[in-house]
């Protein structure tokens, strides 16, 4: 089968990878010159598969108003009156229930671990070079309260296999010394030692790669960009580009916030909106964090690359809005610098900022479009693309070959 995918960041590319290596010939579309330059350029680098609980959650509503009030919070919110903000607003807001986010945090938390395998078998048979490691998670939590929720979060995720562990003050510590400097902040913390980082740019060039290679029929098209979707008899019959029209038997729509463009005009109203994050990636020194660690307070997070650092959070709802906050990016800078001082080389700085393209449940949207019968959406991950990405691009090879999925995955149908 010919299959075009539309869009080369880390879920078309994984995408692109499932589907090659079952022999179909595949032609990848982006708009960037090279892959992994959008989103996946400067994520948080965690590959979380225990943390997927969606951001829409009990309690998550009360405690909005003070994020926005406090102008260092994880979160920032620009209303622009658009129905489609306005429409996302309400629907995060009617998930906001423990009913929904169970439900949602136990779909994902199968999607994540089929993606963790596929990740394994990938690391194991390709051999890719992304600053891969498997150090573990440590999330720590600066009072008793919220190590009481997340402890009961923990019981609840360990029906679905997760494998994570509560802890002390002390024990943090001796988890990762490199705590110490906020030790006196720290009340406890959940250890997860099945969570791996790695560099989601690098990850998507070894991809790109690894594709060219004469094992697998992949031609990719950068500085390519997808204006319209032509349909007829049902179907979509090309992808029309200011280079030409590209012609397959499927399509695979993979754009993150680029998507709703392309899907609107042929009928397909996408529930996606930005979610604005921010990192900054540093050269790291004896004193950074050899293990992930979330701060669940400033909703920050830090990722060891080898001889790098990754410092990444927040979550501005400011519209595709890809410009730098240099307040926003001042405020992560501080929080990285209070916590783990001799971290890194503070003056050798590269800031980023990318937008999340998430859905007001936090679930993805994955498999075949209504009405048109062969475009797969591969869409919505939010900050979960880097985690879920290798379990979505399965599916959509399950989608394509009209097989069962490898996982009961009703909860993302479109």
């Amino acid at each position: 089968m010919k299959i075009c995918i539309l869009g080369a960041g880390v879920v078309g590319l994984t995408t692109a990878y499932m589907l090659a290596r079952e022999g179909h010939e595949v032609q990848v579309l982006d708009a960037e010159a090279g892959p992994g330059l959008g989103t996946s350029y400067g994520n948080g680098a965690q590959l979380s598969y225990s943390y997927v609980a969606p951001f829409a959650a009990p309690g998550v509503v009360s405690k909005v108003p003070g994020w926005l009030m406090d102008p260092d919070g994880p979160m920032r919110m620009r209303p622009d009156f658009t129905w489609n903000q306005i429409r996302w607003m309400y629907r995060f807001w009617r998930a906001c229930n423990a009913t929904q986010s169970d439900a949602t945090t136990a779909a994902l938390l199968r999607l994540a671990f089929h993606a963790r395998a596929q990740v394994h078998e990938l690391v194991e048979r390709e051999g890719l070079d992304f600053a891969y490691s498997r150090a573990g998670k440590l999330v720590v939590y600066p009072d008793a309260a919220g190590l009481e929720g997340a402890k009961r979060q923990v019981a609840m995720q360990a029906a679905f296999g997760s494998e994570q562990e509560a802890l002390g003050r002390e024990e943090c510590l001796s988890r990762e010394p490199a705590l110490a400097n906020i030790a006196h902040r720290i009340a406890g913390g959940i250890w997860t030692p099945g969570e791996d980082a790695g560099d989601c740019h690098l990850f998507c060039t070894g991809l790109d790669t690894l594709l060219r290679g004469s094992n697998f029929n992949v031609a990719f098209h950068y500085g390519t960009r997808v204006t319209q979707l032509l349909t007829a008899g049902g179907r979509v019959v090309g992808a029309a580009t200011p280079k030409g029209v590209f012609e397959a038997d499927a399509f695979v729509l993979c754009l993150g916030m680029g998507a709703r463009a392309l899907a609107g005009p042929i009928g397909i109203d996408l529930p996606i909106y930005p979610l604005k994050g921010y990192s900054y990636t540093v050269p790291a020194r004896d004193g950074a964090p050899h293990v992930s660690i979330t701060d669940s307070k400033a909703k920050v997070v830090y990722a060891r690359l080898g001889g790098r650092l990754r410092i990444a959070g927040m979550a501005d709802v400011v519209g595709e809005d890809r410009r730098f906050d240099n307040r926003r990016l001042d405020t992560l800078l501080r929080q990285a610098r209070e916590a783990f001082p001799d971290a890194a080389d503070w003056n050798e700085l590269h800031p980023w900022t990318g937008l999340r393209p998430a859905t007001p449940t936090g679930l993805p949207i994955i498999g075949r479009s209504r009405p048109w019968s062969n475009l797969v959406l591969n869409v919505g991950q939010g900050a979960l693309g880097f985690t879920l990405g290798m379990g979505c691009g399965a599916l959509v090879a399950d989608t394509l070959a009209g097989r069962p999925m490898g996982i009961a995955a009703g909860e993302f149908s479109p």
